[in-house]
């Protein structure tokens, strides 16, 4: 397993209303999404600077999960799911 940065650790922010919409849309509940998020493979950063891209697994196929940590409020906020083809 790989070590994981220590924001890894703090309370998920699904309040994006970006994610809310695209949860609707792809199928999946915050409770997916947590599963996704315990059952990480690895994590990459994002093109866009302060952001990382978890590859995980959903419904037996390759997803991702953007996260942006925030610092101040100590909290991962989600920005987006989705499958990956």
């Amino acid at each position: 397993m790989p070590k994981w940065p220590d924001w890894w650790e703090w309370e998920l922010d699904v309040s994006n209303p970006h994610l809310r919409d695209n949860m609707v849309i792809r199928r999946f509940s915050e409770v997916d999404l947590r599963d996704m998020m315990e059952n990480a493979r690895k994590l990459a950063r994002d093109v866009v600077p302060g952001r990382w891209i978890v590859e995980t697994r959903f419904d037996s196929a390759d997803w991702e999960v953007i996260v942006e940590p925030d610092a101040v409020k100590q909290r991962l906020i989600v920005v987006t799911a989705y499958e990956v083809y």
